[in-house]
């Protein structure tokens, strides 16, 4: 029997946050998700609402497709604009899914869950890029505006 091709893997972002959040950071994640299906990489998020349903909005309303990593066991629970969502029924412990499933993770804004993916990233070596979000490291690339992050992706997925 013949093998399948080896295919490339695709360029996974994560993208992490809050799931209650301001018009601002709602909007900066839906740009950020629109710059990932832009240059044709997946959005991995935790599946729920505020960072990640802007995120997943944004690059679902431009062609993107997005993964949920839900903390439940119900599919149902994940946002309408999650494309593939994965329940796992871990809670919070679906965080290393979440980083370990990115090539880059992507914090906007954020509270406890996002730092904890933050300090699992930083811990793993996953790069991590920080959008007025927690600065404890100076691991963390911090960009200043949404449209920033182009450039910064661009570099990343060049390197792999």
């Amino acid at each position: 029997m013949k093998q399948p091709e080896k295919t490339t893997q695709p360029f996974c972002v994560g993208v992490i946050g809050t799931s209650s959040c301001t018009d601002d950071i709602y909007n900066a994640a839906y740009v950020i998700g629109k710059h990932i299906a832009g240059i044709s990489a997946v959005l991995i998020c935790g599946g729920l609402g505020g960072v990640m349903e802007a995120a997943a909005r944004g690059a679902r309303e431009h062609g993107g497709l997005t993964i949920g990593i839900l903390p439940s066991a119900n599919p149902d629970d994940a946002n309408p604009y999650i494309t593939l969502p994965i329940p796992t029924g871990l809670g919070h412990a679906r965080n290393i899914i979440i980083v370990q499933a990115s090539r880059v993770l992507i914090a906007v804004s954020g509270e406890m869950g996002t730092l904890s993916e933050i300090a699992i990233a930083l811990k793993t070596g996953v790069p991590v890029i920080g959008y007025q979000t927690w600065k404890i490291d100076e691991r963390i690339s911090h960009i200043q505006s949404p449209e920033e992050i182009i450039p910064r992706l661009n570099t990343i997925k060049e390197c792999l």
